[in-house]
């Protein structure tokens, strides 16, 4: 857990210099930052930090022109969904679509972050949650 934070600052710390004024650093959240599942505490406790990762860089960024935003997906099916949940047929049907993302679902959000027309948008959490209301 705490190697994958400290990777996370010191891979943006060090693409710093290569990321020009209008450039974007985008990280991946999670529902769960939010709303933690008590089976996946320690999980959730990473996305959490990220949060407060992504919202710190942001101000800092800012007069350099750097944005740092993230995106918070709720379920999402991936091959790993399997390994924790020996029972996915009830994965993602508590969202209000009723059912998880696929991966491919999610990549519009990464793409309207790195965008210009989100250049006034920094410091943000996009939720992409199939409709599960967050802060």
């Amino acid at each position: 857990m705490r190697t994958n934070l400290y990777g996370m600052f010191w891979l943006c710390k060090c693409a710093l210099p290569h990321i020009p004024a209008g450039g974007s650093i985008i990280n991946t959240s999670s529902a769960q930052a939010y709303k933690p599942s008590p089976h996946l505490l320690d999980y959730a406790m990473t996305k959490g930090a990220i949060v407060t990762f992504t919202q710190g860089p942001a101000q800092l960024l800012a007069s350099d022109g750097i944005r740092v935003n993230a995106v918070a997906p709720g379920p999402v099916w991936t091959p790993l969904i399997p390994a924790p949940l020996p029972d996915t047929t009830e994965f993602g049907k508590q969202s209000p679509l009723g059912r998880p993302a696929q991966p491919a679902e999610m990549a519009p959000a990464y793409v309207f972050l790195a965008s210009a027309n989100a250049s006034f948008i920094t410091g943000e959490i996009m939720n992409a949650t199939g409709g599960t209301p967050l802060p």
